[in-house]
């Protein structure tokens, strides 16, 4: 992070959200805002590896906000965003009465902000800022969750530490009923040499940019820390699981390594 500057990951993934909606037509995820909070036209050339990344992006908030429809439906009433970067949930929230909080560092919130006062985007009623710097504060002593809150936190995890993930983790299942989706990465020694090299290249550029990658897991080892946190129910899909889901293509060998999408519910 930069002072005065928004993180270049969460920059990078608003990219690749307004890319989708231009080079796509939002075919997985549609986001009107999209475009618009990034503040420039997408580039449309395609450089090797990042239309995978793109639509892996794509389907990452569609799962989220699917699995946030359905929580609404059983009653949820509030939303929080952690490290919402430049999503864009908050202003375009299809439902009445759903609060949404904000959570994020304060250099990359005030730079959102800015970028919706120029767009003119409203900010509405209903939404709530928290500026955290986890480097100096815990979320605890920042903010209070309501019982069934659901916890989007989306395009963090492999940016923690395994104690930042922890904590987190600590905090959302420290309420009552809560839900969370988040993505993880596995390790990439579980990968094929390709696609090891391919991920130690991002993961070189994420460092140079002073964000470096810090935490991969395996499956069964998510499963069982969520569980050990008082979490009954999991949604956990890898990319032979989402190659079917959203991309039409069931042929995706099971148990491929890859990026993960995972929901997971207290009961």
């Amino acid at each position: 992070m930069e002072a005065g500057r928004p993180s270049r990951t969460a920059y990078s993934a608003a990219r690749y959200r307004a890319a989708h909606q231009v080079m796509d037509g939002g075919a997985i995820f549609a986001d009107p805002l999209a475009v618009r909070i990034v503040g420039e036209a997408p580039d449309t050339e395609e450089a090797p590896g990042r239309r995978g990344q793109r639509l892996f992006i794509a389907a990452r908030a569609r799962f989220a906000e699917d699995a946030l429809a359905t929580a609404v439906a059983r009653g949820t009433r509030q939303v929080v965003v952690l490290g919402a970067g430049l999503d864009t949930f908050a202003y375009r929230n299809p439902y009445p009465g759903l609060e949404v909080v904000e959570v994020d560092h304060p250099d990359t919130q005030a730079w959102k902000r800015r970028r919706l006062r120029d767009e003119g985007i409203e900010v509405p009623a209903t939404l709530t800022y928290v500026p955290v710097d986890f480097e100096k504060e815990s979320l605890g002593d920042r903010f209070a969750a309501r019982p069934g809150a659901f916890f989007m936190w989306l395009g963090v995890v492999p940016y923690l530490s395994r104690e930042g993930v922890d904590e987190t983790l600590g905090f959302v299942a420290g309420v009552d009923r809560a839900e969370v989706v988040f993505d993880y990465a596995m390790p990439t020694a579980s990968m094929s040499a390709e696609r090891r090299a391919s991920l130690e290249a991002r993961a070189a550029r994420a460092a140079r940019v002073g964000e470096p990658w810090r935490s991969s897991f395996m499956p069964a080892e998510v499963a069982m820390l969520l569980r050990e946190s008082g979490f009954g129910e999991i949604e956990d899909l890898g990319p032979a699981e989402l190659a079917a889901r959203y991309f039409g293509r069931p042929d995706v060998p099971k148990d491929t390594p890859g990026g993960h999408l995972l929901h997971a519910r207290k009961l």
